[in-house]
């Protein structure tokens, strides 16, 4: 077998990563690679073989002791050859001594798993327009775009429901290109963020932050109500019952399904107010 040539991935090859996600079906947002760079610009590898690209993985490192991995993928004729293994001991030697987390696709679950990897949780994948009228908001209940809070109050909130802090990430996040970030405030305060994104397919939604049900539904509403003739995907994960309950009363569909899993101990997060996870590539 060839030894593939490793190397960083530049913003040329993130837009042909891109292309390959697609084809794969995980329709990633148009313009996520902004944020991608900006969290770690040494945090996506590529292989080549003869020239050619062949396979990459992204290994991103937050802070000292956390990394998350994604974007692990070979082309489809050179799958079965031992390319991808290659890409997977340079990424996981990037993010040696670290907690690692990553959402696995069903096939590659078992792998994961004897790789050391364990899995805490499932991710769902609820798509469609949704149903119903929207109904008024809780009372106290007001939205504004995100982006007009105080970027500290922002990155607190965000620190609830992921493992470390993710200030450069988040703020790439909520202010790249074709997309939308509202926040919610009960009587002032922070109680919910969602940040809608275009993407291939269906738009992509994620996070979902809400205190309750009726503020999740009413960031979704009021998100679909900017692109009403284009469906929106969720990645919803399974420890919230309430979230899968949401997306079945309105209309959403199941398409897609990962789960969350480590490599450490599991991170003590905000599970309760947990509806969609931010990104399967960066957690």
């Amino acid at each position: 077998m060839t030894a593939l040539d490793i190397t960083v991935a530049s913003a040329d090859d993130l837009r042909l990563l891109a292309d390959w996600a697609a084809a794969e079906g995980w329709n990633p947002g148009d313009t996520d690679r902004h944020a991608f760079f900006a969290t770690d610009p040494q945090g996506f590898l590529i292989g080549r073989l003869n020239g050619e690209p062949a396979a990459c993985v992204s290994v991103v490192r937050y802070g000292n002791d956390f990394g998350f991995l994604g974007f692990y993928l070979t082309r489809p004729p050179l799958r079965g050859k031992g390319y991808g293994r290659q890409l997977w001991r340079a990424g996981m030697s990037r993010l040696a001594g670290r907690n690692i987390g990553l959402d696995g696709v069903v096939a590659q679950q078992a792998n994961y798993r004897t790789c050391g990897f364990r899995s805490v949780w499932t991710n769902v994948r609820y798509e469609g327009n949704p149903t119903g009228h929207p109904v008024p908001p809780p009372p106290g209940l007001t939205l504004t775009d995100a982006r007009a809070l105080p970027f500290t109050q922002l990155a607190a909130y965000d620190r609830r429901f992921f493992p470390t802090a993710r200030d450069s990430f988040l703020a790439s996040w909520i202010t790249a290109p074709q997309r939308t970030a509202l926040a919610a405030l009960q009587d002032g305060e922070l109680c919910g963020l969602a940040v809608l994104r275009e993407a291939r397919t269906s738009s992509r939604l994620g996070p979902l932050y809400a205190a309750t049900p009726e503020i999740a539904a009413t960031l979704i509403h009021t998100l679909a109500a900017t692109a009403p003739s284009t469906p929106m995907a969720i990645d919803v994960p399974h420890l919230n019952p309430h979230a899968a309950h949401l997306m079945s009363r309105l209309g959403l569909t199941p398409t897609f399904e990962t789960a969350r899993m480590y490599t450490g101990p599991t991170p003590t997060t905000d599970h309760p107010s947990l509806y969609g996870i931010t990104s399967l590539e960066l957690g």
